[in-house]
């Protein structure tokens, strides 16, 4: 309150006299927003609206009367939510509401109230509700050209069953607008990732007499194929794939024998491709060298899926087969254009003896994929003989920009609920009132500003986050934020780590906050787990160590990077195979390193795990652009990564006895 140094000694002391309740009733107010939240998620009805009166006037108060409505929603009158909706109007908790309801208003198909309500909605993006609005189109006669496309993408891109894409996709298909092979396709995907229900509900569309059968083909795959006679009717052989699909998720040389053995000869040619390449994709996944041989099976890739296509295009790597890896990418629909791909089919037109064409287009590929961004940007960056470099500082914020991030309400909220604790609804509320498509939405500048007060308040998350939004210019201060710099400098000198690479990886783990749980139980700035904190005091000699000290901020760190380093030492100073034994645990990629010896970015593409397949390509980026940023020279992403074997037989495993 350095303020107060302006009054004079007898109006400070009334002035204090005054805010000393004033601030314990608004702590009390926190208090009563944190109990609400608690009683919220423990749907205790009774609990809420009791507390609800006491957080009136409190800042998030449009938290506390959203949890108390939404509880009961399905109970609550019409005009009680409408009364909510116009005392909050603007709010992110308005159109939240509003969100819910309309889940509600398409389940209980009430299409007059739901079209009312629809028009008012702004963030548009569930896709359940938007599927509900296309239904009530469909129904109403207000079919529009590319309905049914709209539907089937929204539909497929689901993994999970819902009410409102399932009840519209249904429609299209009654319309003719959503194909047979459309629906079996959903089917394929949901038994692909152990959807029972999902499968069920789309072979229901499609042949409803055998949804009962759905069940049975998850149950043992084995027995339902065995129990069927090879008929060539589609909806025998559909389900038959399905089974074969799920028999391939456990063991995909077993579903191959099955393949082999008289089914493959029994399913169409597009069925047959489907098959193989599932079974390709799962033996891919436990990086068999059969996995190549499985894809080769398939004779036409345009029948497979991309996801399907990615990894046949993995396995081919693995195999150096680049005639492969490029034909899986060409024959791709939208993925193709992502910078993963643009690299890949890039390096695979250069391999071997490229003709003319060849290396011309494949110059363009890497040079219109180029940038400091992602890991492929920076590869493709050094293929056209560049290097990572921190860009130029943007123009400075003016006053009155940052004034008016100051003034934004939501973002005012946003920060607020963060602060005591309410950090899920913090975030949301940010994320809403940063987003382009709201009222008013924030163009660069402004993104930039509220960037710089997410910063400012140590909000490092929104301030990485929406800096990353920003298109036209980047001011690197944002986006690889350095707080805690002394003290992460300090503990990785002292023991011989690169302090970019430290950096790279706190910002993955926990976006630099300190209070940060994982849904595992890792904590802090570098998520270590309890076990792995107690093992790794113990091979520093911190004696005094209890779980409890890793909510330390400097503890964290001491713990964090001494088993960084352990990891680091124990891969031969692979930060690939580090990166990945900090996500994974250090025992799955000493699995995945068996094999033929690679270029670490092709093993890296292969790690089976998508999280950790992920985590390793941001931890490798970030650390190319942290250097830049802490040396002031051209950094390079390959000379970190190097390539990746099995381990020699004569060096020692020194993290065998890790719990």
């Amino acid at each position: 309150m350095h303020w107060l140094k302006i009054l004079t000694p007898l109006w400070a002391a009334s002035f204090l006299t005054v805010a000393a309740p004033l601030a314990q009733a608004q702590i009390s107010g926190d208090a009563v927003l944190l109990e609400m939240q608690k009683a919220f998620r423990k749907r205790d009805q009774s609990a809420l609206t009791q507390m609800l009166p006491q957080a009136s006037g409190h800042p998030l108060e449009a938290w506390a009367a959203y949890w108390e409505l939404k509880n009961r929603l399905e109970t609550a009158a019409a005009d009680e939510i409408q009364s909510f909706l116009s005392r909050y109007a603007g709010t992110y908790q308005e159109d939240r509401l509003r969100n819910d309801w309309l889940l509600i208003l398409g389940k209980q198909r009430d299409w007059a109230t739901f079209g009312q309500v629809y028009a008012k909605f702004r963030m548009r993006d569930d896709r359940s509700v938007t599927c509900y609005a296309l239904l009530a189109d469909s129904l109403q006669g207000r079919s529009t050209p590319g309905m049914g496309q709209q539907v089937r993408d929204l539909w497929l891109a689901q993994k999970d069953a819902d009410d409102g894409c399932t009840a519209a996709a249904g429609q299209m298909y009654a319309q003719k607008l959503i194909t047979d092979a459309d629906v079996w396709r959903r089917a394929r995907v949901a038994a692909e990732n152990n959807r029972q229900k999902a499968a069920r509900d789309a072979v229901a569309i499609v042949a409803p007499e055998a949804a009962d059968q759905v069940a049975q083909v998850f149950a043992s795959p084995v027995k339902y194929l065995a129990g069927q006679s090879k008929s060539r009717g589609r909806e025998r052989k559909e389900l038959a794939l399905l089974a074969l699909i799920r028999m391939a998720a456990s063991d995909p040389d077993a579903a191959a024998t099955q393949m082999e053995g008289g089914w493959g000869a029994q399913l169409s040619g597009e069925e047959r491709n489907w098959a193989w390449g599932v079974i390709g994709k799962q033996s891919a996944f436990k990086l068999s060298p059969d996995a190549n041989g499985y894809f080769a099976k398939v004779r036409r890739n345009e029948d497979l899926s991309d996801d399907l296509l990615g990894w046949k295009a993995r396995a081919a790597m693995r195999a150096g087969d680049w005639k492969s890896v490029r034909r899986a990418i060409d024959a791709m629909g939208p993925e193709r254009t992502d910078p993963t791909w643009s690299y890949w089919k890039a390096k695979a037109m250069l391999a071997g003896r490229p003709s003319a064409e060849d290396k011309a287009e494949a110059r363009q590929l890497l040079e219109d994929t180029a940038g400091s961004g992602s890991f492929y940007e920076q590869l493709a960056l050094e293929e056209i003989g560049q290097r990572v470099t921190t860009p130029p500082a943007p123009v400075p914020l003016t006053a009155q920009e940052k004034a008016a991030a100051r003034a934004n309400p939501g973002l005012a909220r946003s920060l607020y609920a963060i602060q005591i604790g309410l950090r899920s609804e913090g975030v949301r509320e940010w994320n809403y009132s940063t987003n382009l498509h709201q009222p008013g939405g924030m163009g660069d500048r402004e993104l930039y500003a509220a960037a710089d007060l997410a910063c400012e308040r140590q909000a490092w998350d929104r301030c990485i986050n929406t800096s990353e939004r920003i298109k036209t210019f980047a001011d690197w201060s944002q986006r690889f934020p350095m707080p805690y710099r002394d003290t992460v400098l300090a503990k990785s000198s002292n023991i011989g780590l690169d302090p970019a690479y430290v950096y790279g990886l706190i910002r993955q783990e926990s976006r630099f906050i300190m209070d940060a749980r994982s849904g595992v139980g890792a904590s802090g700035l570098m998520q270590v787990m309890p076990a792995t904190a107690r093992w790794t005091a113990k091979k520093i000699g911190m004696t005094d160590f209890t779980p409890g000290m890793l909510n330390d901020r400097d503890t964290n760190i001491t713990i964090g990077t001494s088993y960084l380093k352990l990891a680091l030492d124990d891969f031969e100073g692979s930060m690939a195979l580090a990166a990945a034994g900090y996500n994974a645990g250090p025992g799955r990629p000493r699995n995945w390193r068996n094999g033929p010896t690679l270029d670490a970015a092709i093993w890296a593409e292969n790690v089976p795990f998508s999280e950790t397949r992920d985590y390793v390509k941001k931890v490798l980026a970030n650390t190319t652009n942290y250097a830049a940023l802490i040396t002031g020279q051209p950094q390079s992403l390959k000379s970190r990564l190097g390539t990746i074997g099995p381990r020699p037989a004569s060096d020692p495993e020194t993290m065998k006895d890790l719990p």
